[in-house]
């Protein structure tokens, strides 16, 4: 069983920054690619980033291109979020998650088994 906990939300004014951690319990992330989700009220839940296992490669949504960087270090366990040049439409709830397929580009949630309970954002206008 693993278990993801993510950190690192909290309130910031647009143009800020805040850097997302996401860290692993019960099993080794080293071998899987990493998600990150998000969810605005009354939304689906979105894909922003993914990551393969060694961090080499990587992929964003549009609009998280430029602003947002997804890495990782596996001796800690643990992938981030980082993100810059924060705008109010970024509020959301953010999910880290993992998938089993082998590759990065991995968009949809059902692609994902395991997800953690999620940090909130919120970016003040």
């Amino acid at each position: 069983q693993v278990q993801l906990v993510e950190s690192g939300g909290g309130l910031v004014q647009a143009g800020g920054s805040l850097r997302l951690s996401c860290t692993a319990s019960g099993r080794t992330l080293n071998s899987y690619t990493m998600g990150w989700f998000r969810q605005a009220p009354g939304k689906e839940r979105e894909f922003v980033a993914s990551i393969n296992w060694n961090g080499a490669s990587t992929y964003y949504r549009a609009f998280a291109r430029g602003r947002f960087t997804i890495s990782r270090d596996n001796g800690k366990n643990t992938v981030y979020l980082q993100m810059n040049s924060l705008k109010p439409e970024d509020t959301a709830v953010y999910y880290c998650a993992r998938t089993s397929r082998p590759i990065t580009i991995v968009t949809m949630t059902r692609d994902y088994d395991y997800w953690g309970q999620g940090t909130q954002v919120t970016v003040s206008s």
